[in-house]
């Protein structure tokens, strides 16, 4: 473990975000293992909220799937090992009403809850499993005329 992981790991706990992380895993009878980097994985997460395939409070990176899927690895846990850094950055528990601010603001312009949240952008679109959605305002479907035939561009 890198010496800033070391660091996210205790501010993370001084700041209650991997300590409600820990709660919620234990609500939702979820079984808590350490992962690499100072991340503590908890799997079999039972609780219906959030609809997500892993969410991270703190240090802790939680889902429903089970140990054995190996679900939480590559890409994916490096996604959640981001989020748990914005919670060493956003003062623990005050990242939540910032991200689900974050939640409307994506909404707003896409419909989606994550392709325009600027916490899923800096955690990486792609490594989180997120599709890139244009906003509302570009997404616009053209009729093609006869003279420009079904190959012209879609604005």
């Amino acid at each position: 473990m890198s010496g800033w992981q070391r660091a996210r790991r205790v501010v993370n706990y001084v700041n209650l975000s991997t300590p409600l992380g820990l709660l919620v895993a234990r609500l939702g009878r979820a079984r808590v293992t350490k992962g690499p980097g100072g991340l503590l994985l908890a799997h079999g997460y039972r609780i219906p909220f959030p609809v997500a395939g892993a969410f991270t409070l703190g240090n802790v990176v939680l889902t429903r799937r089970s140990e054995d899927e190996g679900y939480l690895t590559g890409p994916l846990l490096r996604h959640e090992a981001r989020h748990a850094t914005q919670y060493a950055f956003c003062l623990g528990v005050l990242m939540l009403p910032l991200y689900f601010a974050a939640v409307g603001v994506s909404v707003l312009i896409c419909g989606h809850h994550g392709s325009w949240n600027l916490f899923e952008w800096l955690a990486d679109l792609d490594e989180g499993g997120y599709r890139r959605r244009s906003p509302w305002w570009v997404r616009r479907t053209v009729i093609p005329s006869k003279e420009e035939g079904p190959d012209s561009s879609v604005v």
